[in-house]
């Protein structure tokens, strides 16, 4: 049962789990299910070696364990997840977006980022997402189901594969940055999305050797959430994604502000901060003349100033049917001047991936 104040999220289609994989488990449970196959122990860490250190779930290349064994490790626990419809790419091809269908048949999106001092890659939590925000592609198509944390680890498995084998420009690379800004709510995905941060940060073979830093959780405002995770020990980055700094406004334009408001979810932020050692980011998408005021500016910069906190101002990006529009060039100048005046770090966000419907809010995972 939910605790009292606590949201619960029920994902409207989840007929069948997905199959249990080598990345929902940890190092301790993969032990335990090679021996429950009949395996030795260290069969566990071979296998660990092959995926999260080789990138490799063929059975071909499993020299190291007898042949007449790894079709039946492999069916056991390296299943196929999800496999790639499509590459788009923009960028001279250094960001790419790519759409997965799952075991189920359900479709989600991540996207690869090369820049020229690092890799980011952008992933999804969730299929579709259940937030409701009407300016954004993904919450407009409402939520489909929770990924598992296999699901979500082999977004990265399968980034780092791409990265290693110079499938993106640039030659060989590693993965420096992991965004939870792609498909769904990451705190709506509690468990998963912990599980998944714990497998991309353990140590090579038992995971992806990812620093907790340079992984940037995003979330709407799911208070509990946000104070729960503070109590995990975690290094890694808070993204809030406020995009008004007014109760009015908010609840229109991210709906579970209904729930938590603005200096709730700003609390809880500033307890994680202090919590993780961290500074806080500020999503906030600008929307001609909806959210890009002086005034609204000018008590963003009230509210934030003092704390550790940046903010990302964020150009609205176009979708489908939307009625809004990126701030005008002098609005978005004068947002940025009265946050600084305040004291508040501020960058405007690069668009990446617009071309190909990969930027921030425009993910719809569809097959067109």
């Amino acid at each position: 049962m939910p605790k009292p104040g606590e949201l619960t999220f029920v994902a409207p289609r989840a007929a069948k789990k997905p199959p249990r994989h080598l990345a929902d488990l940890s190092p301790a449970e993969r032990k335990e299910a090679v021996a429950a196959l009949g395996e030795k122990p260290f069969r566990a860490k071979q296998l660990s070696q092959h995926y999260f250190a080789r990138y490799t779930t063929d059975p071909a290349d499993w020299t190291d364990i007898p042949a007449a064994r790894r079709e039946g490790l492999r069916d056991a626990l390296v299943p196929e997840l999800m496999s790639v419809v499509r590459h788009l790419s923009c960028d001279d091809d250094t960001t790419r977006k790519t759409l997965w269908r799952l075991f189920d048949g359900t479709l989600v999106e991540s996207v690869l980022m090369r820049y020229p001092d690092r890799v980011t890659m952008c992933i999804s939590s969730q299929a579709g997402c259940g937030m409701n925000c009407p300016f954004c592609a993904t919450g407009q198509a409402g939520l489909t189901r929770n990924l598992s944390t296999a699901e979500i680890v082999h977004q990265i498995v399968e980034g780092m594969r791409a990265l290693r084998d110079g499938e993106v420009p640039g030659g060989p690379a590693r993965l420096s940055n992991i965004v939870f800004m792609g498909m769904g709510e990451p705190l709506a995905n509690y468990n998963r999305v912990l599980g998944a941060i714990r497998r991309l940060t353990d140590p090579e073979p038992d995971g992806l050797g990812l620093s907790q830093r340079g992984i940037t959780v995003s979330t709407v405002g799911l208070v509990p959430a946000i104070n729960r995770l503070a109590d995990e020990g975690l290094k890694c980055r808070l993204a809030v994604s406020l995009h008004a700094p007014d109760d009015e406004l908010r609840d229109e334009l991210v709906p579970v502000n209904t729930r938590w408001k603005v200096r709730e979810v700003l609390d809880a932020a500033w307890g994680y901060a202090e919590r993780s050692g961290r500074r806080v980011s500020i999503e906030y998408a600008l929307i001609r003349d909806i959210n890009d005021q002086a005034w609204r500016a000018d008590l963003l910069g009230r509210l934030l100033k003092g704390n550790r906190v940046h903010v990302n101002l964020i150009p609205l990006n176009p979708t489908p049917g939307s009625k809004w529009t990126a701030s005008r060039p002098e609005d978005e100048r004068a947002f940025v001047a009265a946050l600084e005046a305040h004291g508040v770090p501020v960058t405007v966000r690069d668009t990446r991936g617009q071309e190909i419907e990969g930027a921030c809010g425009q993910l719809a995972a569809a097959e067109r």
